[in-house]
């Protein structure tokens, strides 16, 4: 006997909606890689050095600025001790674009001291000791960890920060907070490169003013329920 199965596709189509966090940590990495096969570091850098200066200029800056005003820095001086050299006055000279200037000035100055001094011109590879560096923050050493030395690292900026409250994978309480929540949830042997998969999408598809958790493509399958504005903590 022939029988008739009337299928509420709208319930298919909404599974999603009921997908719980695993499932949608799951499904982001796999549309991620998919999407971003290759995630080159967005800091141009030629050390471990040159990179922790960059990401440090980062901070309220665009990396786009950033890879503008670093060629203009390193001419000068590419190392510790060269740096450390350098007058404050020039340092902030050449690197004013890039926001916070004083501050940064000052922290590229003293930090190059003490890498030549406490380290004999290296950068070094714990957080605890980059952590104690001048201007250098969690994230800051987190990039540095993860991008310089390749070990396991999950630094969370803005986006990723929007992003993790978005699909639903943190409270958003704070960084801190979405920091821990997205070590949970992902592989670790996944974080150093998921971390600027999230970052690019971030910047391309769930931007902060052109997605707001109901328009791009994750979101979307996520939460294909959601129709009203998503709004996120800071």
């Amino acid at each position: 006997m022939l029988i008739q199965v009337k299928i509420n596709f709208n319930v298919l189509q909404n599974y999603c909606f009921y997908m719980n966090k695993t499932a949608r940590a799951k499904f982001i990495v796999n549309f991620l890689e998919d999407l971003y096969p290759k995630t080159p570091i967005p800091l141009q850098h030629d050390n471990i050095f040159q990179l922790l200066i960059a990401v440090l200029l980062s901070a309220q800056c665009t990396d786009e600025r950033v890879n503008k005003i670093t060629p203009l820095l390193f001419k000068y001086a590419n190392n510790p001790k060269k740096m450390k050299n350098i007058p404050v006055e020039k340092i902030y000279e050449i690197i004013r674009p890039c926001g916070l200037a004083p501050q940064k000035s000052k922290a590229i100055s003293l930090l190059s001291t003490i890498l030549v001094q406490k380290f004999q011109g290296n950068v070094p590879e714990s957080f605890e000791e980059l952590e104690k560096l001048p201007g250098v923050g969690h994230k800051t050493a987190s990039v540095v960890m993860s991008q310089g030395f390749g070990h396991p690292a999950f630094p969370v900026d803005t986006h990723i920060h929007r992003l993790a409250q978005r699909w639903g994978l943190t409270n958003g309480k704070n960084v801190i907070q979405t920091e821990k929540d997205l070590k949970k949830v992902f592989p670790k042997a996944l974080w150093n490169k998921l971390h600027l998969q999230i970052i690019y999408y971030g910047r391309e598809y769930c931007t902060a003013r052109g997605c707001d958790g109901t328009t791009c493509k994750i979101c979307k399958t996520c939460y294909p329920n959601r129709n009203k504005p998503f709004k996120t903590k800071k």
